[in-house]
């Protein structure tokens, strides 16, 4: 079965959240695996947002997904397509399953990244969910990267625009709204988002960024105008 399909079925199933943050049993355990899982599922159902943990299990889970193989050399580029779904499908009932806490942001991020490019539209109402529950600014501007590599920056945009608070979030919001306007050739809302970034309180982390952003913001004026057909 396909990635996605799949990845469909798991989040449309039934979830319990009393088993967040519960080990599930599996057969294939390498030795010291089952107390280091353990251990990094209390840390997170303590905190499901904490990065390091979640990594972490998430590692252990993607290797476990791929792990016993015998490669055949004539199916390998077959059989590595396989072992990266079944990666992918591991860390995602992970994320899925972790996002069942109510505090939950981290998982719905790694769930959005996952199915973006498959299911934008579920990945954005997923980003924002995770900018929702989370409200310094991380998850939101994490998002917006997540979309960026994704080459969508319109759709950056948006959620951008519709959830960022500037004098109460993280400035790396604005700065990740002024490279999606870029990318997105419109030059003049990055200089919109520009001005609104300058508002920002702290001064001490905006003023490098200003510098950073005002010199590409710059440069994509000057390509605008110098592109033929353009205004000038």
């Amino acid at each position: 079965m396909a990635l996605m399909p799949r990845l469909r079925q798991l989040l449309h199933r039934q979830r319990s959240t009393s088993r967040v943050g519960t080990r599930r049993p599996t057969e294939t355990r390498r030795f010291g695996d089952t107390a280091h899982e353990d251990a990094l599922r209390a840390l997170l159902q303590d905190d499901p947002n904490d990065a390091r943990a979640f990594d972490a299990l998430a590692d252990l889970v993607r290797r476990r997904a791929v792990e016993p193989t015998v490669e055949d050399p004539l199916t390998a580029p077959e059989e590595e397509v396989h072992r990266q779904e079944a990666a992918d499908l591991a860390v995602w009932s992970l994320a899925e399953e972790l996002a069942g806490h109510p505090k939950a942001w981290r998982p719905l991020l790694e769930l959005g990244r996952l199915s973006v490019l498959e299911d934008p539209e579920g990945a954005a109402r997923r980003f924002a969910t995770a900018a929702e529950r989370e409200g310094t600014g991380e998850a939101l501007a994490e998002s917006l990267q997540i979309l960026r590599d994704a080459g969508m920056p319109v759709e950056a945009l948006g959620l951008g625009i519709g959830h960022w608070r500037v004098r109460e979030q993280t400035p790396g919001v604005g700065r990740q709204l002024v490279l999606a306007a870029i990318e997105a050739e419109r030059v003049f809302e990055a200089r919109q988002h520009l001005a609104t970034l300058a508002e920002h309180p702290d001064t001490q982390a905006v003023a490098p960024m200003h510098a950073e952003l005002t010199a590409l913001v710059e440069a994509a004026e000057s390509a605008d105008v110098t592109t033929p057909g353009s205004p000038t």
